[in-house]
């Protein structure tokens, strides 16, 4: 990435690479530097002389001496989710013995994935090149899915953002052997998917943590192009200037971006299978402000979180972070349009104002009640870039507003449609990606707020349901001929505990992508 302001320059990382393998042998004859079993609470228990139930825990502990019934008793675990022990043992192949706890079952993929980040946790803190993971109680379905679940987890756990640090240490893991989870092409296959799509979240962190004097909307369509020319194979890319944005009648858009030094880019980029007919086209329409400062409102006093509005182009950072692992999977009979109206709010004299009149691409008036309901101006433009290139659907994502966050907490998505169809289509894919999403209602009546005297709409209605009267704003943006989603990620786009971006987003969309692939 290149930079404008303050002498950074990103440090280039190498990124997580391990060799997946899955394996059916006996744990005990298994060598390595960690053994990891996954443990639930019910696993744990002893029988009358104080010896595991459980055959697989049953049969490792006479190789510990008795150590791991005496220090699963002892050290008061109780197989709780996330819940370690690390024992180092002589008499095993593997150097340490490692149980980790999934609670009371682990069936959902969250519940799996985050095994995976506690098996990377213990990997780090005990320097291993070589891990072997293994469920006490092994699963007799969806062996395949908890099993990609996992080393999604093991690659995110793995990952640290280290490249604006001037230290920083590599992991050592390398190889992670998976047991009991069958063996074969179909599992090594789901294996490759979950590392491709954790390395689309893993560039969707990046982006998102990058700050805005390094990540300008320039930067970001560098980004983009970049995947373009990685992917060349199956990937086209088209970046508007201000001047085509102009051309197009991009008002809405343009009004935001007229504050700042750094000039609006018009990210698109398109996606088409190697061969066969294309059945679906698909657009996915990402929020892009590199930077919000909220405009002449600015974001001012305690909780504004102005220092944190890098995070506000996560939408695009998660449309991004899809178009990458997209690029790896390659996907059958689906095209897909990835869309960014990158810039920035800022505040100058050439800046838009409170009581600006803009016009919307598709002639429509919009009353700016408050520049820092942004967000939504851009998405307008984009939307009906969208729906002209003849999509069928649209999923938009968007850090747009406070109400989501809310109403919803700080770990869940709020999703609005109209369209039932699409509703389950994309609740499906988050099910399976193991991302928290919720639908919202899209209130009709609620548009009563957004009605300005002088203008079609105001860009705001106020607090009261602030959420569902952005979505209905977009709305109006959407042609009714294409199935639309919105998806508010205000929330989860952001770890405060890990002050980190998340990448959230990333595994829902290319999940949903393969939904409507032919594959």
């Amino acid at each position: 990435m290149a930079h404008t302001l303050g002498l950074t320059q990103p440090n280039s990382t190498e990124l997580p690479k391990i060799s997946f393998a899955a394996k059916e042998i006996d744990v005990t004859e298994w060598k390595g530097d960690v053994l990891v079993v996954g443990v639930t609470e019910k696993d744990l228990a002893k029988d009358d002389k104080s010896k595991f139930v459980n055959p697989i825990l049953n049969k490792l502990d006479p190789h510990s001496s008795g150590l791991l019934a005496l220090v699963s008793s002892e050290e008061d675990f109780t197989g709780k989710p996330g819940e370690s022990t690390v024992l180092r043992l002589p008499g095993l192949g593997s150097k340490r013995i490692a149980l980790i706890g999934l609670g009371k079952s682990a069936s959902s993929p969250a519940a799996f994935q985050s095994f995976g980040e506690s098996v990377a946790t213990v990997s780090k803190a005990s320097q291993s090149s070589s891990v072997a993971i293994v469920l006490a109680s092994p699963e007799n379905e969806s062996n395949f899915s908890s099993a990609s679940a996992i080393a999604s987890g093991v690659v995110l756990g793995l990952f640290e953002d280290n490249r604006y640090k001037s230290d920083s240490k590599k992991p050592s893991l390398k190889s992670v052997d998976i047991i009991g989870f069958g063996t074969g092409p179909e599992l090594e296959k789901k294996l490759k998917y979950a590392e491709d799509i954790s390395y689309g979240v893993i560039f969707g962190r990046e982006l998102t943590n990058s700050p805005a004097n390094v990540l300008t909307p320039a930067v970001l369509a560098e980004e983009a192009a970049k995947i373009a020319t990685t992917y060349k194979d199956v990937f086209t890319a088209n970046i508007l200037s201000e001047e085509q944005c102009k051309e197009l009648k991009m008002g809405s858009y343009l009004a935001v971006a007229a504050a700042s030094a750094n000039p609006p880019h018009f990210i698109h980029l398109v996606y088409k299978p190697l061969s066969g007919s294309v059945k679906t086209k698909l657009a996915l329409v990402g929020k892009g402000l590199t930077f919000d400062s909220g405009g002449y409102n600015i974001k001012a006093g305690p909780g504004s979180m102005i220092e944190l509005m890098k995070f506000d182009m996560g939408g695009s950072a998660a449309v991004l972070g899809a178009a990458k692992a997209i690029g790896e999977i390659k996907p059958p009979g689906v095209e897909v349009h990835f869309i960014v109206a990158a810039c920035e709010n800022m505040i100058s004299g050439t800046g838009m104002r409170p009581g600006d009149i803009i016009t919307a691409s598709n002639g429509k008036t919009i009353e700016v009640n408050n520049t820092d309901a942004e967000g939504r101006l851009t998405l307008a433009d984009a939307l009906v870039y969208a729906c002209n290139q003849g999509v069928d659907k649209i999923v938009d994502l968007a850090t747009l507003t406070g109400a989501c966050v809310i109403a919803l907490g700080p770990s869940m998505a709020g999703i609005y449609t109209p369209n039932e169809e699409l509703a389950k289509e994309v609740i499906a894919a988050s099910e399976k990606s193991g991302e928290k999403l919720w639908r919202m209602p899209l209130e009709d009546s609620y548009w009563e707020m957004m009605k300005s005297g002088v203008a079609d709409m105001v860009n705001t209605g106020g607090r009261a349901g602030g959420s569902i009267t952005a979505a209905l704003f977009l709305k109006q943006f959407v042609s009714e001929k294409v199935q639309w989603m919105h998806i508010d990620m205000a929330g989860p786009v952001w770890n405060d505990k890990k002050k980190s971006g998340t990448g959230f987003g990333v595994a829902t969309l290319v999940e949903w992508v393969q939904t409507n692939s032919s594959s």
